[in-house]
């Protein structure tokens, strides 16, 4: 491999190439290119067109594809591959498909047969790495103006989110059993089980468990209804746990509404049965009293897979025609192994609002019962809908509780039949709720969509390992960076303009009729534009939303500024515009934003870990001190510190000078009246390709479009009242700060 590293070369598009490497990556290994091969051409599908033709490089973290003619370039992380297979020669050359985990599918022509058979090998042994500290979480690197490594490693805590639902109490405790992983080392070090468990009954249900992962409490509703989650019993044909029993008689006592308990079990019934030939099972009836059994009928990871399989080929038919591709629709059974999760967990939260507690299994408790049971409270907990919250989830129930992140998403080299689509299956639930429930989801689907990517992408150390002692031993605190604190400075990306916090409330029941469930169009076929409508629903609705807040910002101060002049002149001043002493008889209109609705608590929660100390989370911002700025849960940089402009506020952080001349033209101009359409944008001017998978921001200073990488600034506008820093050009960033270095401001 090392005769083949050769200097990425200096051609005209080149630059693009350097930039990305340089900025968006931030990874120097990016730097040198171990395979290059020119006169690449790529297979277009659903396209007249003919094929571009370009120059493919293997660096070695990503495979890079650069389109000269079109000024395209597509990047494939080595993580995110999920196969690399050579097809049959054509006159054209040696054609290889490279299929991803993100369902990116893309077939180059290699002109020469040898060149094609050196990168499929080298493919193949990048993009599974034999060893766990391969990965690209350890070498990924951000710039020193970028998130710190330590930020977003303590956004969320086990115990914090017990207290938030009243535990411990005089039901529920915490135990310390596994407080070095020896009771269970796929559980979190802190397990919270009934006040009345003995020591001995926690002991002896964990034995009689498989993987020793006994029933705990993973969440309490507000009426002391328990869901608690464990693995199957090592029953076999006759054999019982005398301290399992009694365990469970604990949870019933827990709960003050019933002493009935309601065991789950969510693998088919005949499943179960089979697993007790291997000497494990189910639990009998004849054994637990005042308990109710039900089988849930969700298939095991194996059937997953081949289902997604199915569905993935019947999106890649080569011949594509509608009735071909709803049959192979059909005849993968997703959106009925969808439905059966979705069933499940709407009978447990169900079954949670009656007063009854619930204890959920599967074989091992890491795959079926994390579906459910996170999908549960979803539907029952109107904070685990918000974003906040739904990032609590994950990181309680899929992280915490131990999902087999590496193996199930495979990571690295593993057995093939570990792998399985568990997770996805999870997002794609959440999503079939989220079409149903818009108003009651505070994200939108971009982030369930972010979630999907980086936990294949390994990027980030978040979901890297099997469970909360893998993340321990590797030390991923202080090696890796944090998913959490991307997404805290992100946040405005991830926000629905349709959430509506009032309607936020109490259980919703979705709608579980089979003609209701849909196909997942953005995510499945997300890189197939010719699928999708000319712009996105949601960007319209957001870059609309920003618009009018960003112009209601501006309006309330013009109105300072007018007051201040009438009180100059010592009179008012009749322009045309309304008094503003009613607001109902106002001409301005005061636009709420679901981005600053959030409760105060939580903002302020947020807000205070994010700025605690420089050791604890601070999400640092690129032009002002961290000392003074904290990034708020709505995503914008706001300010903690107001010494430097004491004199320029007063207590409502409202201007008290009325300016020169020279200060009201910077303020009229800073704040863009007119927006740049949605609609017919397919180019950032750094050329990067807008298309329906590409966010488009606007810059809030000259209206313009840019890609996400463009808009990396945030300042203050002065032509806004609330003083909130917003996103702008680096062009635009420039004039503001009076600078024409972005790297040296002052």
């Amino acid at each position: 491999m090392d005769q083949n590293l050769e200097a990425v070369p200096e051609g005209d598009n080149m630059w693009l190439f350097m930039r990305d490497v340089r900025e968006t990556m931030k990874d120097q290994t990016n730097k040198v290119v171990s395979k290059k091969v020119e006169n690449v051409s790529l297979v277009e599908r659903f396209s007249s067109r003919r094929n571009a033709v370009g120059s493919l490089y293997l660096t070695a973290t990503h495979v890079i594809y650069v389109d000269h003619d079109n000024k395209r370039e597509t990047w494939i992380l080595h993580s995110h591959i999920s196969s690399v297979t050579k097809l049959p020669l054509t006159p054209q050359g040696s054609p290889l498909q490279v299929r991803t985990k993100t369902f990116l599918s893309m077939t180059f022509i290699i002109p020469k047969e040898r060149d094609a058979h050196d990168l499929h090998q080298l493919l193949v042994q990048m993009c599974q790495p034999e060893s766990i500290e391969a990965l690209y979480c350890f070498r990924y690197s951000q710039g020193i103006e970028d998130l710190p490594r330590e930020a977003g490693w303590s956004l969320f805590d086990l115990q914090t989110e017990f207290e938030r639902m009243g535990v411990p109490n005089e039901t529920w405790t915490m135990t310390l059993l596994n407080k070095e992983y020896e009771l269970c080392d796929t559980y979190p070090r802190y397990l919270y089980v009934p006040t009345s468990a003995p020591t001995n009954v926690l002991i002896g249900s964990s034995r009689f468990r498989s993987r020793g992962r006994l029933p705990v409490l993973t969440y309490l509703h507000q009426n002391k209804a328990a869901l608690c989650r464990c693995s199957q019993p090592l029953s076999g044909f006759s054999a019982r746990c005398v301290e399992d029993e009694n365990l469970l008689v604990c949870v019933q006592k827990a709960n003050p509404n019933t002493a009935q308990l309601v065991v789950v079990d969510t693998r088919p019934r005949i499943n179960a049965m089979a697993n007790r030939a291997a000497g494990k099972g189910y639990e009998s009836e004849a054994n637990y009293e005042n308990t109710r059994f039900m089988f849930a009928g969700i298939d095991n990871i194996h059937v997953m897979r081949q289902s997604l399989g199915r569905l993935l080929d019947a999106c890649d038919l080569k011949t594509p025609m509608m009735g071909a591709f709803i049959n192979g629709l059909e005849g993968s059974g997703w959106l009925r192994h969808i439905k059966s999760i979705i069933d499940a967990a709407v009978s447990i939260a169900k079954t949670l609002e009656d007063g009854s507690s619930v204890l959920v299994h599967c074989s091992d408790g890491w795959d079926r019962t994390a579906q459910v049971c996170g999908l549960a409270q979803v539907l029952i907990d109107p904070y685990y809908r918000t974003l906040h919250g739904f990032q609590a989830l994950i990181a309680k129930e899929w992280l915490a509780y131990g999902h087999k992140f590496t193996d199930r998403c495979g990571h690295i080299q593993i057995d093939p039949k570990e792998i399985s689509p568990v997770f996805t299956q999870w997002l794609e639930a959440v999503w079939q709720i989220t079409q149903q429930f818009p108003a009651a989801f505070q994200f939108n689907d971009r982030l369930l969509l972010a979630i999907h990517d980086h936990v294949h992408s390994c990027q980030f150390g978040t979901f890297i390992g099997n469970c909360q002692k893998d993340r321990v031993d590797l030390r991923l605190e202080e090696k890796t960076y944090s998913f959490w604190g991307y997404i805290a400075t992100h946040m405005n990306e991830y926000l629905s303009p349709l959430y509506k916090p009032d309607l936020n409330v109490g259980f919703i029941e979705p709608n579980v009729a089979p003609q209701t469930f849909k196909f997942w169009r953005e995510l499945y076929c997300r890189w197939e534009s010719g699928l999708h409508p000319r712009e996105s629903l949601s960007d319209l609705m957001v870059a609309a939303k920003s618009h009018l807040n960003s112009l209601d910002d501006h309006i309330r101060l013009l109105h300072k500024r007018i007051k201040l002049s009438e009180q100059k002149l010592g009179a008012p001043i009749n322009n045309g515009v309304n008094d503003n002493k009613n607001k109902n008889d106002s001409s301005v209109l005061y636009l709420t934003d679901n981005r600053l609705s959030y409760s105060k608590p939580l903002q302020n929660e947020v807000n205070l870990k994010l700025k605690h100390n420089i050791d604890y989370d601070p999400l640092m911002n690129n032009h002002v001190d961290v000392d003074k700025t904290v990034v708020g849960i709505d995503g914008h940089r706001t300010w903690g510190c107001l010494e430097e402009k004491r004199d320029s506020f007063d207590s409502d952080g409202q201007f008290l000078e009325d300016g020169n001349i020279d200060t009201l033209i910077d303020e009229l101009e800073s704040v863009a009246i007119e927006w740049k359409s949605v609609r017919g944008a397919k180019e950032c001017p750094c050329s990067t390709p807008l298309d329906f998978a590409t966010r488009k921001s606007h810059c809030w200073r000259c209206g313009e479009i840019y890609c996400s990488r463009c808009l990396d600034q945030w300042v203050t506008l002065p032509g806004h009242m609330s003083q909130k820093q917003s996103p702008v050009c680096r062009q635009c960033y420039r004039v503001i700060v009076k600078s024409n270095s972005l790297e040296s401001p002052e």
